[in-house]
């Protein structure tokens, strides 16, 4: 899967100039490291190239990185100013997220790469804000639009615009008590907010990249002049909504107490305490929230459900499956009365679903690579040492196509590798299956993800079929902080009702 570099991500320099840079850098940075190194005996990682390497392949860049861990569990990649290492071992990466997870964070230049864009917020979601029932209600708008799209002799759907659409506005509504109207289409703002996040989130994974970025930002060109424009519209709606809930709570304020969104609990803790925090500290929560709670979910959902069109034999075991667990059986049932089927114990029950879901987290993760910054001299269990200063990232996406991991089928969408004998879900361990990290770090929202994702594919696949619009269509990724589709998903939607 390949997808084309974007407006404003021009490489500073020509491929052949970049290339013969990359030759030099690799050759001198390689010698230095080696005399600085010389006489302790230490054992690095293999070198696979510079960033100036990456920088070439950045729009196939997990495809990349997989075919180097392929040779090499792990090895670096060279910098003027440090190793990027890399690996695909589960003992490497429960040593990073858990065993020494003290000498692995977010250091200094991963937090001014992210800053522009996320601020001082955390990454992770608080699952214990989600609510099923605005899942409930947004599942079943989503249901109203395919199903006018269904009729007839059905009209071509994105179904990965709309899913991204919905989880913004269940975001929204839940963090922030804001209706978007995304999914209606009613809201230019939203639209335009959306857009400006996803350039923005490009743009940022570009920067670990681009040697000149912080010249570029100064300057004000090319990529870095891209990210100015949409950091302010981002800024502009985020602190256009902040307003409109400070107003709000000064209009009525008894009932503004009242309200169970996060911004507002906020909102009502300041005023209890003037000094704790400002507006911008409120921006950096509602980004965080929003690219936790949004591109994880709807891209996750969105290649899963690209992958259901590929193995209707798979759509039609879950759909089975949905029927049984909401006891609906063969009865013409509505998206409004299907929700209200979707309880606890209903869920619970879709085991053969949630393997489904996270067979497309192994082979999609919504984020591909994530990296650590190394505090101190250390070496992992394979042996290898790294630097202070050292940028450690463990690999997601290639971790789910390593044979040595998963098997001669690793590239196979199977959910009966999470299966046991009686069908019940199996977890593997969270250092082999790293889509939302391990030990202290593990993501919050993981089962509040799980639950919002699979009442929207129960919703879906009880009531419609989805095959394809063009069966020859390749889809591809853009290349981002997470791993979104390049592009539409078209696909046909027909109803299930006999």
């Amino acid at each position: 899967m390949l997808t084309a570099r974007p407006p404003g991500m021009e490489s500073p320099l020509s491929r052949p100039a970049l290339l013969a840079l990359s030759l030099l850098l690799l050759l001198a940075l390689y010698l230095a490291r080696r005399r600085r190194a010389g006489g302790n005996n230490r054992k690095y990682p293999p070198v696979a190239g510079t960033v100036l390497h990456q920088l070439l392949n950045f729009g196939r860049l997990v495809e990349y990185q997989t075919e180097l861990a392929r040779r090499y569990r792990t090895f670096r990649m060279l910098t003027p100013t440090c190793n990027y290492v890399y690996t695909v071992e589960p003992a490497n990466v429960e040593y990073i997220l858990k065993t020494n997870f003290a000498n692995y964070g977010k250091g200094v230049m991963t937090h001014d790469v992210l800053e522009d864009l996320l601020g001082d917020g955390i990454f992770n979601v608080d699952g214990a804000k989600y609510s099923s029932a605005v899942f409930r209600d947004t599942a079943a708008e989503l249901a109203a639009i395919v199903a006018a799209a269904a009729r007839g002799d059905g009209e071509r759907v994105d179904i990965a615009d709309l899913l991204m659409r919905s989880t913004l506005d269940s975001i929204f509504n839940i963090g922030f008590g804001v209706n978007l109207g995304s999914l209606s289409g009613c809201s230019k703002g939203g639209a335009a907010f959306a857009r400006a996040f996803d350039e923005a989130s490009e743009q940022v994974l570009y920067r670990f990249f681009d040697l000149f970025w912080k010249v570029k930002r100064l300057l004000s060109i090319s990529s870095e002049a891209a990210m100015k424009r949409s950091v302010r519209t981002i800024n502009g709606f985020v602190y256009a909504i902040i307003d409109r809930k400070i107003e709000q709570m000064g209009r009525n304020h008894q009932e503004f107490a009242k309200k169970e969104d996060i911004l507002s609990r906020f909102l009502l803790e300041r005023e209890r305490d003037p000094g704790c925090f400002d507006n911008k500290y409120l921006r950096d929560i509602i980004l965080n929230f929003v690219i936790a709670g949004r591109d994880t979910t709807a891209g996750t959902l969105a290649w899963f459900l690209y992958v259901l069109c590929r193995n209707q034999h798979i759509q039609e075991k879950i759909a089975e499956e949905v029927r049984a667990a909401t006891a609906t059986g063969d009865r013409d049932v509505g998206a409004q009365e299907l929700v209200a089927c979707l309880t606890e114990g209903a869920i619970g029950k879709m085991q053969y679903l949630h393997a489904a879901l996270t067979e497309t987290l192994r082979l999609y993760p919504a984020v591909p690579i994530d990296v650590k910054y190394c505090f101190s001299d250390d070496t992992l269990p394979d042996g290898y040492a790294v630097k202070k200063g050292d940028m450690v990232n463990y690999q997601p996406y290639p971790m789910g196509r390593m044979e040595f991991l998963w098997g001669t089928d690793a590239k196979e969408f199977r959910p009966e590798r999470w299966l046991d004998d009686d069908g019940v879900f199996v977890p593997e361990s969270p250092f082999k299956f790293t889509a939302f990290q391990a030990g202290p770090r593990i993501c919050l929202g993981k089962e509040f993800a799980y639950r919002q994702m699979k009442i929207f594919a129960a919703v879906l696949l009880h009531l419609f079929r989805f095959e394809m619009w063009d069966a020859d269509a390749a889809v591809g990724y853009r290349p981002m902080l997470t791993l979104k589709m390049d592009g539409p998903l078209y696909v046909r939607a027909s109803s299930r009702r006999r």
